[in-house]
């Protein structure tokens, strides 16, 4: 099981590292990777190309304004891809959010706002393969449903 992390611009690093840290919690390994769609798109097919030998990968993609990056890895992975754009203010999140939700047809992106849930939602679906890592997912469930009692 691994978490691929692709950053369009080094400038999203702190985010990453965000993302990073809550897949810690769920002791997901991961590795980050920047490499800009608009600008080296071919290193992206070269990265996408050589993990649809592998199993159990979900990308999480880290980009802003243009996010061609969630789309381009889409289009041509044969692994999940979940969007989770950086912000820093809500006028900042609307560019982003906007340019992740629209992608082509048959580009299947997730998109996930926060460092937290997309780490949940990686763990989630991992998980279906993984009857350890399910085991930890419904821990974490029934830890918050009690946290309400």
């Amino acid at each position: 099981m691994k978490i691929v992390i692709i950053m369009g611009s080094s400038a999203d690093r702190a985010w990453a590292d965000k993302i990073e840290a809550e897949l810690n919690k769920w002791q997901l390994k991961s590795e980050q990777h920047v490499i800009s769609a608009h600008k080296a798109p071919e290193k992206v097919f070269e990265l996408v190309q050589s993990y649809n030998k592998e199993k159990e990968i979900i990308y999480i993609t880290i980009a802003g304004r243009s996010n061609g990056l969630s789309g381009v890895v889409a289009a041509n992975s044969i692994h999940p891809v979940i969007a989770c754009p950086p912000f820093k203010d809500k006028e900042d999140l609307l560019v982003n959010i906007h340019s992740t939700l629209q992608m082509p047809s048959d580009t299947p992106v997730l998109t996930v706002l926060d460092p937290s849930n997309v780490a949940a939602a990686a763990a989630r679906i991992l998980g279906l393969a993984n009857e350890a890592l399910q085991s930890k997912v419904k821990e974490k469930i029934a830890q918050i449903k009690n946290s309400f009692k």
